[in-house]
């Protein structure tokens, strides 16, 4: 986040009987979460009620296959992960057999995902890097991860969240568009949105709260027609342009 630095002082000359003027404050940044404590609350209770336990939809058997999902899942469905994904992980679920594949042999796997060939390098590379550096296994760090081939913040939110339980944010298309809509956040960037999230969801909320608005951007609150008459937070929600039945 940037910071403004120190105010400049006034260059018209102070009076000998006036106080010396002090540097100007800088405006305080706006808050970015439209929406009142109590209400962001009832929001993932009524989440949580609909849905205790939500899920990852892509499919994995560790944190090897779920990172490797992940890094697929760029630009992709989940479905379309999954399809390609099902027949790779028989074979190749640990760093070493994906490595002992070899590019041309995950290629195979997954020519049916948009921008294979470098997705096949990066699974390929990080794979490598994690039996040199990471004695095959995942690192639960943060920065570890995104020194990864293809992962980024985003990856390494997912991975750390679903395999290691850490209440992290993971904000895609579709927690950004919730998130703005609703008015959890009003922020402009992923980044922007995760902080305030970060900063606003409850507690006991945290862990599951960015499956529930990726599951609920999914399903309900879609990007061209979203479903806001069988939105379950609709009266709570901010958007001004909810659809009705006769849309």
């Amino acid at each position: 986040m940037k910071t403004l630095g120190n105010a400049t002082k006034s260059a018209k000359p102070v009076g000998r009987n006036r106080r010396a003027s002090t540097p100007a404050r800088a405006p305080a940044m706006p808050r970015r979460t439209r929406l009142r404590k109590p209400a962001i609350a009832e929001i993932f209770r009524r989440l949580q009620a609909a849905d205790p336990h939500p899920k990852s939809e892509l499919e994995y058997v560790n944190p090897f296959t779920l990172l490797v999902a992940v890094v697929l899942s760029a630009q992709a469905t989940d479905a379309g992960v999954n399809k390609a994904t099902r027949a790779l992980f028989k074979i190749a679920d640990t760093p070493e057999k994906m490595v002992r594949l070899d590019e041309a042999g995950i290629r195979e796997f997954i020519k049916t995902i948009g921008l294979y060939r470098n997705k096949a390098r990066n699974v390929l590379e990080l794979s490598r890097q994690l039996i040199a550096n990471h004695g095959g296994d995942v690192p639960r760090d943060r920065a570890a991860l995104e020194a990864l081939p293809g992962v980024g913040r985003k990856t390494a939110n997912v991975v750390m969240n679903v395999a290691f339980g850490e209440p992290t944010m993971a904000v895609d298309t579709h927690v950004f568009r919730v998130a703005n809509r609703t008015g959890l956040s009003s922020g402009r960037t992923p980044l922007e949105i995760e902080e305030d999230l970060l900063r606003v969801v409850p507690a006991e909320f945290a862990l599951h709260a960015h499956h529930w608005l990726i599951l609920h951007g999914r399903y309900v609150c879609k990007a061209r027609r979203p479903e806001c008459p069988s939105c379950i937070i609709r009266d709570l929600c901010l958007f001004e342009a909810k659809t009705s039945c006769s849309n």
